[in-house]
C-alpha cells in the first residue's frame, strides 16, 4: 500500500535555502516540496497532516562517527546499536556511521562481519560502517579495495593507542597509497601516541593520577605534529585525508593551511570541544573522569578557533564520537589511574540540540548548522542527496524542531545508555519534535514510536568533494 504524508506550514532549512514549504512524502521519499499556501502545496493530498507551523523542517541529522557497543579498556561502550541509534533518533539524528573494527592478526572482513551482526535488526534509525584498519598488510590492503566496491568506503587510522589500534606511518602511507587507488576516504586518529605513551609513564611516576592529567599529558603540540604528519604522508601517497575529533587550534592551522594549498584535506571536530574544557577535566572527587575522551578536552581557549574553523570551512563536519562509558563500574576502572579510565563521552543525543545553540549564539547560521550537521557529512561520506537534505527523491528523513522551546540538558531526562550527561543542567533553546525516518514516524511530538529493525544498512559511495 503506498503511504503519503504532508508537513504543513513549516519553515524548511537546508544547507543552501530557508523557505516556508509543504513537504510531500510519498513511500519513504519526499516526493515534493511546494510553497506554503500556494496551489501547488494545497493540492498535495495524504493519509496523515503534519503541522509544523511555527517550527522548523530540517534534514535528520547524519552523526558520522560513532562507537557503539566498542571494546575499549577491558570494557564496553554502554550504549547497543538498540539503545544509542534509539537516542540519537531523540536528538533528530536519522542516520549514523558507526566503526567497524578490525583486530591485529584477523582480516577486515571479520570485523565488518562482526559489527553487521551487532547491528542487524537492532536499529532505530539507518545506519552505515566505516572501518578501523589496525593491521595494516598486503591481504588488509587487497581488502580494502572489495570493502570500497560494497559501500564501505573510508578506513580509520590511529597515529595514538600503541598496541591497540596504533599504526606507524609506513603502514599509514600504504593504507593512504591504497586509497589513492580505490578512491576510499582514510580518517585519521592524528596524535603523537608513542610520545603521549612517555609522558603518561612520566606523569604517573610522579604521582599525577587524577583524570586532568589525561588532558596534559595529551597535549596539543602532539596533535598539532600528528595532523601535519597525517597532511605529508596523504600528500606524498596523493590520497584525500580526513582528521578525526579535532580539538586543538594549532591542529586547525595545520589543516587551514594544507586547504590553502590546495589539498583534499578535511576535519571535524566534536560538541564536547565547542563547549566542555579542561575546567571539566579538572572536576573534583574523580567526576573529571566523565570526561576522559581522546583527544582530549583543550583549555577554553581553543574553543573560538574551533568555531572559527567552523564558519571558515577549514572544519566541515560536528560529529559526537559518541562512545559512552557508565561514571560507575566504568570511569572508575582509572581511580588511582588516569591511564586507565576507559576514552569516550555520549553525545549522540545532544548534537543537533547544542550545535542549535550555537545559532541562537551567534557562533553559526541557520543554514550552516545545517551543513555541518547533516549535508556535509552525508557528502563526506558518499550519502548525499538521499541523506542530508530535503529535496525531491531523498529519503523522508525529517525533523520538525521547535525553535522556541527550551530545555534542561540531564542525565535524568536523556535517553542514551549512560548514567550521566556531559552537559547536566546546561540549559538550551531548541528542542526536536517529531522525527520521520524514511518516512516513518519515530519520534511523535516526544514520544518515542519507532522501533528496533527499522533500521537499514546504508552502503556509500566514495567522497562527494573529491574531483
Amino acid at each position: 500500500m503506498s503511504s503519503r504524508t504532508v508537513i504543513r506550514g513549516g519553515l524548511v532549512i537546508t544547507a543552501s535555502d530557508e523557505i516556508h514549504a509543504d513537504v510531500l512524502i510519498e513511500d519513504g521519499r519526499i516526493a515534493a516540496l511546494a510553497a506554503s499556501g500556494t496551489p501547488a502545496a494545497q493540492s498535495f493530498t495524504a493519509d496523515r497532516t503534519i503541522d509544523a507551523t511555527g517550527k522548523y523542517v530540517i534534514p535528520g541529522g547524519v552523526d558520522a562517527h560513532t562507537h557503539m557497543e566498542l571494546p575499549f579498556g577491558g570494557t564496553f561502550a554502554s550504549d547497543t546499536f538498540e539503545t544509542g541509534t534509539r537516542a540519537a533518533a531523540w536528538g533528530g539524528t536519522t542516520t549514523i556511521v558507526d566503526f567497524a573494527v578490525q583486530s591485529v592478526g584477523h582480516s577486515l572482513r571479520e570485523g565488518l562481519d562482526a559489527w553487521h551482526a551487532k547491528a542487524e535488526g537492532n536499529c532505530a534509525i539507518d545506519y552505515a560502517f566505516h572501518m578501523i584498519v589496525s593491521d595494516v598488510n598486503q591481504e588488509t590492503l587487497k581488502e580494502m579495495d572489495l570493502l570500497v566496491e560494497e559501500g564501505v568506503t573510508s578506513f580509520k587510522q590511529f597515529m595514538a593507542y600503541p598496541g591497540v589500534f596504533y599504526s606507524d606511518d609506513g603502514q599509514i602511507l600504504r593504507a593512504m597509497q591504497r586509497s589513492a587507488e580505490n578512491g576510499g576516504l582514510i580518517m585519521m586518529h592524528a596524535e603523537n601516541g608513542i610520545a603521549i605513551d612517555v609522558l603518561v609513564e612520566q606523569a604517573l611516576a610522579r604521582g599525577e593520577t587524577d583524570p586532568r592529567y589525561h588532558g596534559e599529558v595529551r597535549k596539543a603540540l602532539l596533535e598539532a605534529e600528528a595532523t601535519h604528519r597525517a597532511i605529508k604522508l596523504a600528500q606524498v601517497a596523493g590520497a584525500p585525508l580526513y582528521v578525526v575529533h579535532v580539538s586543538a587550534m594549532e591542529a586547525v592551522a595545520e589543516l587551514a593551511r594544507a586547504r590553502d594549498e590546495g589539498l583534499n584535506v578535511f576535519g571535524e571536530t566534536c560538541p564536547q570541544y565547542l563547549f566542555l574544557s579542561t575546567d571539566n577535566l579538572a572536576e573534583p572527587d574523580f567526576e573529571g573522569s566523565k570526561y576522559v575522551c581522546s583527544t582530549p578536552l583543550r583549555p577554553k581557549e581553543h574553543q573560538a578557533k574551533l568555531w572559527q574553523g567552523l564558519r571558515t570551512n577549514d572544519l566541515q563536519v560536528v560529529s559526537t564520537d559518541h562512545c559512552p562509558f557508565c561514571f560507575v563500574g566504568q570511569k572508575e576502572l582509572g581511580r588511582g589511574d588516569f591511564s586507565k579510565i576507559p576514552n569516550g563521552l555520549p553525545g549522540v543525543e545532544n548534537r543537533m540540540d547544542l550545535l542549535h545553540q550555537a545559532v541562537v549564539d551567534g557562533h553559526i547560521s541557520r543554514r550552516r548548522w545545517i551543513e555541518i550537521a547533516c549535508a556535509s557529512p552525508a557528502r563526506m561520506f558518499g550519502m548525499y542527496p538521499k541523506k542530508g537534505t530535503i529535496a525531491p527523491g531523498a529519503d523522508a528523513d525529517i525533523v520538525i524542531y521547535d525553535p522556541n522551546a527550551e530545555q534542561v540538558l540531564s542525565v535524568d531526562t536523556h535517553h542514551m545508555n549512560v548514567d550521566y550527561s556531559a552537559y547536566e543542567g546546561k540549559r538550551i533553546t531548541g528542542q526536536v519534535e517529531t522525527v520521520l525516518s524514511r518516512g516513518e514516524v519515530v519520534i511523535t511530538e516526544r514520544e518515542y514510536t519507532g522501533h528496533a529493525g527499522h533500521g537499514v544498512y546504508t552502503p556509500r559511495s566514495t567522497c562527494q568533494y573529491l574531483n
